[in-house]
């Protein structure tokens, strides 16, 4: 494989990559400056819930039917209990939510 194939490769394989690396610090960096006072998990609404990383209208309501059904959240990881909310969605907004 000549230089310039590699070079063609690598520029067509990494640069990819490093967007979407600045479109994830981009878009936490929003989501950092729109949320100044953490989200309640336990008070929050659906539109607010979908201010939230990786939370959308969805996940949002199902939230909200999660609290509804059993009661408030008594921690942050019991949110991992809600369909569809897993371990790296609580780490992505740990910083942006509350009880």
């Amino acid at each position: 494989m000549n230089i310039l194939k590699i070079a063609v490769l690598a520029a067509t394989t990494l640069l990819p990559l490093s967007l979407v690396h600045a479109n994830d610090i981009q878009e936490e960096s929003r989501i950092q400056s729109v949320i100044t006072t953490p989200i309640s998990i336990n008070k929050a609404s659906v539109e607010q819930l979908t201010m939230l990383k990786g939370i959308g209208n969805k996940k949002a309501q199902a939230i909200v039917a999660y609290r509804e059904s059993n009661g408030e959240f008594s921690s942050i990881e019991q949110l991992t209990e809600v369909k569809g909310i897993g371990d790296k969605i609580v780490a992505d907004n740990r910083t942006l939510i509350s009880l």
